[in-house]
């Protein structure tokens, strides 16, 4: 178990990271599994994550404190997600990443199996951009693996294969998305499933022939979102803490 870091986050963070998971799960991106992290306010080198347990169910007493090996910071010997290495691995390859969501958000995984690439379909998922990459664990890992990003290893290839981008699907599995903030990560995870339904919807009704948004549009669509993000973040913090958290 690592050595336990002093500097204590700041209340309102793990509010945030709470109410994140609540809203995660009352919008239908994550149910019983997946999970939300942030990097912790003072510490660069640590992020904050709920033990091992559905989503929804989390309160401030669940967060735990992780370096950026995966492992538990202190004496806290609760069960961690066997994927905090998603986390781990994205926080330790790009520092300007503040908040990690991986999901298994239904509708997008039939774009990370076929040919179909996920791509923006109207101005609310802007932030996917022209390329969503899509894992594959059999590159590092061959064909006899559980699909579970359960090593550093597993990590730091999801890590690579991610990028730059805001979101990478995970062929067979699910995706994960980053983000600057616990809202901003949050709008993307719902706006990610979102985008993917009506995808599928307007591939089907067009037969296959849809009209995506331009780089130019996507770049001033995203600059846009970028300052109206607590709006939708009050109303969905509001839904999912409506009954005390």
């Amino acid at each position: 178990m690592a050595k336990a870091k002093t500097a204590p986050p700041n209340p309102v963070l793990i509010e945030d990271l709470v109410a994140a998971n609540r809203i995660l799960s009352n919008e239908g991106v994550v149910d019983g599994f997946g999970h939300v992290s942030v990097r912790h306010d003072s510490l660069a080198d640590a992020f904050l994550l709920a033990r091992s347990m559905a989503p929804g169910l989390v309160t401030a007493s669940d967060i735990m404190m992780f370096g950026l090996d995966g492992e538990a910071l202190g004496d806290d010997r609760r069960t961690a997600y066997v994927e905090r290495y998603i986390h781990s691995e994205i926080y330790k390859a790009q520092p300007e990443v503040v908040a990690v969501v991986h999901s298994h958000s239904p509708a997008v995984i039939p774009f990370s199996v076929t040919a179909a690439k996920l791509r923006p379909i109207y101005h609310m998922s802007s932030f996917l951009g022209s390329d969503v990459p899509v894992f594959e664990i059999r590159d590092t890992h061959g064909d006899q693996t559980d699909m579970l990003i359960r090593s550093p290893a597993l990590g730091a290839a999801l890590a690579l294969s991610l990028g730059q981008a805001t979101v990478a699907l995970m062929r067979g599995h699910g995706n994960v998305v980053v983000g600057r903030s616990i809202p901003e990560v949050v709008f993307r995870a719902i706006y990610t499933e979102m985008n993917a339904r009506l995808q599928t919807e307007a591939l089907r009704l067009g037969e296959g022939r849809v009209t995506y948004l331009s780089d130019g549009e996507a770049a001033a669509s995203l600059a846009t979102n970028a300052g109206v993000l607590t709006r939708a973040w009050e109303l969905w913090k509001a839904a999912a803490m409506g009954n005390g958290g």
